[in-house]
C-alpha cells in the first residue's frame, strides 16, 4: 500500500516515515462493500484491521481467548488497512516497538 495512506491514522501516528515505509510494504489497502463480513466471532485472528473510512457493526456475544471477540459487519462500503499475521510477525522481529504500539492500542480497544 501506499505509505501516505498510514498519515492520520491515529495508530500510526507515532512512527517515523521509515517505519510508516515499512509497516506498508507488510500491509494492504481493501474496499469492502455493505455486508461484507470482516470478522465473525469465534474465528481464530489470521490478520488484523484498522479501519480508514466508512462504518460497521460490531455484535459481540461472549467471550473467547485467543479467538475473535466478536464479529463486523459492514454498513456502508468501507476501506480498510490488513495485515496478515506473517506480515505481523515479520514487523515483531523487524520493528518490535512499534508492534508493541500496536498490541497496546488492540489490548486498549478490547477492554472497552
Amino acid at each position: 500500500m501506499d505509505p501516505k495512506g498510514l498519515d492520520g491514522i491515529p495508530l500510526f501516528a507515532n512512527l517515523s516515515k521509515k517505519e510508516r515505509e515499512q509497516v506498508a510494504r507488510w500491509a494492504d489497502e481493501i474496499d469492502e462493500p455493505a455486508g461484507a463480513h470482516l470478522l465473525d466471532q469465534g474465528r481464530l485472528a489470521h490478520e488484523f484491521f484498522v479501519l480508514t473510512d466508512g462504518t460497521v457493526e460490531v455484535c459481540k456475544d461472549g467471550v473467547e481467548h485467543d479467538r475473535r471477540t466478536a464479529s463486523v459487519v459492514a454498513t456502508t462500503p468501507v476501506r480498510a488497512i490488513v495485515m496478515h499475521s506473517r506480515e505481523f510477525g515479520a514487523m515483531r522481529r523487524e520493528m518490535p516497538t512499534v508492534c508493541s504500539q500496536i498490541e497496546d492500542a488492540i489490548k486498549t480497544r478490547l477492554a472497552r
